[in-house]
């Protein structure tokens, strides 16, 4: 829905992405694949990558310290060679994981105000959001040069954990909106760490779930869905 429709709809349908609309992170993959094709130090990046991804499962992760990580990286390529790269990644990694169940469970919310929230920076996931159709997508901002380079730091805070309730927040109020307005608002997550958002709106749904949001959705009554066979 664009910002100068005269309609609001009267739901919101807000999306976690990595491992709830794909069955990987994105995140993780993204730099899996750049010692894949020799973008960075493979035994070096490699090993820090993993340390990040093994704290983030186990809610102990530095949004900061990781982003600034992941974002470092990129700082010496080109806009023409990171676009490359962002298109290589969409088509061997994205692409064949854009399964049918998860557009199907976008299409029933065809009629809600859709967003994606998720904090894998935006570099990566804008695509992404692309590829499924979603227009509005609440993301990690990388600092961006006027000649489209990545200077390998951030605008603002992560889009982590409490990080997401302030950004969707921010978002809602920069179009004169609010959370409580809508008549529903669904939350669509496989992790514990989105339990801050999960617990605001008025629909939360374990997506895919991992044991810590199982657990907490079993003991609160929350619905578990599965959409994958991970």
């Amino acid at each position: 829905m664009s910002l100068s429709s005269p309609f609001t709809p009267a739901r919101i349908a807000i999306f976690d992405l990595d491992h709830t609309l794909i069955p990987i992170d994105s995140d993780y993959e993204w730099g899996q694949f750049l010692c894949r094709i020799g973008a960075v130090d493979k035994v070096s990046f490699e090993e820090r990558n993993n340390e990040f991804f093994a704290q983030y499962q186990t809610g102990c992760l530095d949004p900061y310290v990781y982003l600034e990580f992941s974002l470092e990286s990129l700082a010496s390529f080109s806009s023409v060679q990171l676009r490359t790269m962002r298109d290589q990644f969409m088509q061997e990694v994205i692409n064949p994981v854009l399964l049918p169940t998860a557009k199907k469970l976008l299409a029933q919310h065809q009629n809600d105000l859709v967003v994606i929230i998720t904090a894998t920076h935006r570099f990566v996931t804008e695509p992404i959001a692309q590829a499924f159709g979603v227009e509005h997508l609440i993301a990690a901002q990388p600092e961006i040069t006027p000649d489209g380079r990545l200077t390998g730091k951030f605008i603002g805070t992560p889009t982590y954990g409490i990080g997401k309730v302030e950004h969707l927040n921010n978002w809602l109020e920069d179009r004169k909106m609010t959370l409580t307005r809508f008549e529903k608002s669904y939350f669509y997550s496989d992790s514990h760490n989105d339990l801050p958002l999960l617990k605001l709106v008025s629909n939360p749904v374990a997506t895919n779930p991992n044991p810590q949001l199982t657990k907490y959705a079993q003991l609160n009554s929350w619905p578990i869905l599965k959409i994958f066979n991970d």
